[in-house]
């Protein structure tokens, strides 16, 4: 798997099953012989070598273990050895729980934000907590959303963001000027969405103004945490132990998408994920919420197209960010331990990013790189990139890690598209899913 743009969301998908599957592993993983002792007094000039399983493909991971070499050239004393770490990307979190046991792990490995909170319980990671409070560092220049992933219980820093994304909301100009309509703006409120999606639908011609996902999949239940979080609403309790989506904002954002597929006809419901897109590129859905990974696709059906950041509540603009991680293992080798801080650390500056996922049409991972020759010739590749990017710091709120996360996200998945289809009532259905979810995350604690 590459981090290319058209491959980013169906690999936060597949990921989610992957935790599912491995939900216990956790839990049996941190009884595991670990790898020994290694040094214990930090020597920066020791010889030390580095394993780092980079979870990519073909010219990613070439590109990273090109930076790798360069690290070394700079750091003689350090040697790294850059594997893939596994066939996809999803088989990390397997192939890493398998090593937890026999004490044979990499120092550095790409995880899919959603297993922060079981990789952390394994009691495998390393806390880098005090190092990325250096100034130099920058942790500050990160996305909120990315922070809060790389401290999954709020504590322990467990990694460094390694991708960064969010959902924008992306408007077709081909349908917009046949019905004579204005362009949305950054100022766009929901209702705004809602009296635009109306004037854009056309049962003749099957055109809808907007389109949301029924699949029931973590596409349908991600997409809802924007309009959750806009009106003060939260995922989980403080606690994180229990579910609160189906308190009131929750029951206000479902009636309201509620309201728009069966009272107004506006919204194309999707079962299968792939449609909205392909109906969009061909000028038949008006809007979509997306992210950078639509972009080479609409570049390439030649589709006209605009970007601004979702509309709002009450100027309340915030969206949904899926961060994922490198993370940092602890081998009990403090030798190994600085330089897995320091590699990361460098790799994630300015300088090499720009080389990484600016390269590779992804958004940057610090605000600074916005201004860059770099990304803005990628931005005139991928026109709308800065408006993602710069929607970035919308991104307040981390999506939870917990592992019983999968769960939650199947119960208010299938409410949500069951609302849409007018098959049950918003608040009945939330409040049936939050018991659902409340089993999942009791199960996943216990």
């Amino acid at each position: 798997m590459t981090v290319r743009p058209g491959n980013t969301r169906s690999i936060r998908r597949t990921a989610l099953a992957a935790v599912a599957a491995l939900a216990v592993v956790g839990g049996v993983t941190a009884c595991g012989a670990g790898s020994g002792e290694g040094a214990t007094a930090l020597d920066t000039s020791a010889p030390v070598k580095l394993t780092w399983w980079t979870g990519q493909a073909d010219d990613a991971h070439d590109l990273l273990k090109s930076l790798a070499a360069d690290f070394t050239k700079a750091h003689p004393n350090v040697t790294i050895d850059v594997e893939p770490g596994a066939s996809t990307t999803d088989e990390l979190l397997q192939k890493m729980s398998a090593g937890f046991a026999g004490g044979d792990y990499p120092d550095i490995s790409y995880a899919f934000g959603s297993w922060a909170s079981q990789l952390e319980a394994s009691g495998r990671t390393l806390d880098l907590t005090e190092q990325v409070k250096d100034p130099a560092v920058g942790w500050d220049e990160f996305t909120a959303a990315a922070r809060s992933t790389a401290q999954p219980n709020g504590g322990k820093t467990i990694g460094f963001p390694a991708l960064v994304d969010n959902i924008s909301l992306i408007y077709n100009k081909t349908v917009f000027d046949a019905a004579g309509v204005e362009y949305p703006t950054d100022d766009w409120t929901w209702d705004d969405l809602r009296a635009a999606a109306k004037k854009l639908t056309d049962p003749a011609t099957q055109t809808y103004g907007f389109g949301y996902s029924v699949s029931g999949t973590e596409e349908t239940t991600w997409q809802f945490w924007p309009h959750l979080w806009q009106r003060g609403g939260a995922i989980l309790s403080s606690d994180q132990k229990t579910a609160a989506f189906a308190d009131q904002p929750g029951v206000e954002a479902l009636e309201f998408l509620r309201s728009m597929a069966q009272d107004d006809k506006s919204l194309y419901l999707d079962q299968t994920d792939l449609k909205i897109g392909q109906l969009f590129a061909a000028n038949r859905i008006a809007m979509e919420t997306s992210g950078p990974w639509v972009l080479h696709d609409l570049q390439t059906a030649g589709t006209k197209y605009g970007v601004v950041q979702l509309p709002g509540i009450d100027g309340n603009h915030q969206t949904v960010s899926g961060p994922d991680l490198w993370v940092a293992l602890d081998h009990h080798d403090v030798n190994r331990a600085h330089w897995t801080f320091e590699l990361l650390n460098w790799l994630t500056s300015p300088e090499q990013d720009l080389r990484w996922n600016v390269a590779f049409g992804n958004l940057p991972l610090r605000e600074s790189e916005q201004a860059s020759p770099e990304f803005q010739a990628q931005v005139k590749a991928l026109p709308g990139l800065d408006v993602m990017a710069a929607n970035s710091a919308n991104a307040k709120t981390a999506r939870p890690t917990a592992t019983g996360y999968v769960g939650l996200s199947e119960a208010i998945g299938k409410a949500i598209s069951k609302v849409l289809q007018g098959q049950a009532d918003p608040a009945d259905a939330l409040a049936e899913a939050q018991k659902a979810a409340d089993t999942a995350l009791a199960s996943a604690n216990e």
